[in-house]
């Protein structure tokens, strides 16, 4: 029991920094917006599109990030206040911008790639706290958090007209911005944690 709630705990302190970082109700609106025009299959198509770009880009980012940590000496104290940091910047640039994220698709083929897969869903904030966790956790939990966070931004983005009828874009963009406070609060803690790590050492 004690280590079933242990297994529990551990993944949960991955899943939703993860899950905050994503920011599923802020990527809403966008979605929406830009997909409105196109047909059913075409959205379908779209939304399964943006997160396996998604998952290809964060996943390929912190095996990379890995190998420049070993490089260049980098401790993960030192990346986590980095990270919290910047981390922090997007949350409160996010906490202050109106509206739903900007952005200027060329094709329908090629939306679920970019902007929707990234830089929307995996974006600065996903990038850097998956690195941030793998440092902390191993890469195997981050990519199954990370996973079970796409799976649930498919599942958001394929049924976004149905949800967006039911609240509304306004509560999508209000929701989203009660993500990025938490996001904040998040980055706060690494900011701390990483500075306490360094001081202990």
């Amino acid at each position: 029991m004690d280590l079933d709630h242990a297994a529990v705990s551990r993944f949960l302190l991955v899943f939703l920094p993860i899950f905050v970082a994503v920011d599923i109700p802020g990527v809403l609106p966008t979605y929406y917006a830009l997909t409105q025009p196109l047909a059913v299959a075409d959205k379908r198509r779209v939304a399964r599109q943006s997160v396996l770009t998604a998952f290809s880009v964060t996943v390929a980012f912190i095996l990379l990030g890995q190998g420049t940590f070993s490089i260049l000496g980098v401790q993960v104290e030192d990346f986590m206040i980095a990270g919290g940091a910047l981390l922090l910047v997007f949350a409160i640039g996010d906490l202050l911008r109106d509206g739903a994220r900007s952005s200027s698709p060329k094709s329908a083929a090629t939306l679920g790639v970019v902007p929707l897969g990234t830089p929307i869903i995996a974006g600065p904030a996903t990038l850097t706290t998956s690195l941030m966790l793998m440092g902390a956790y191993g890469f195997w939990p981050v990519v199954a958090s990370l996973a079970a966070n796409l799976v649930l931004a498919w599942l958001v983005v394929r049924h976004a007209d149905r949800i967006i009828r039911l609240i509304g874009v306004n509560g999508a963009t209000a929701l989203g911005k009660v993500f990025y406070l938490l996001l904040a609060a998040i980055a706060v803690s690494m900011i701390r944690k990483g500075v306490m790590g360094l001081l202990a050492s």
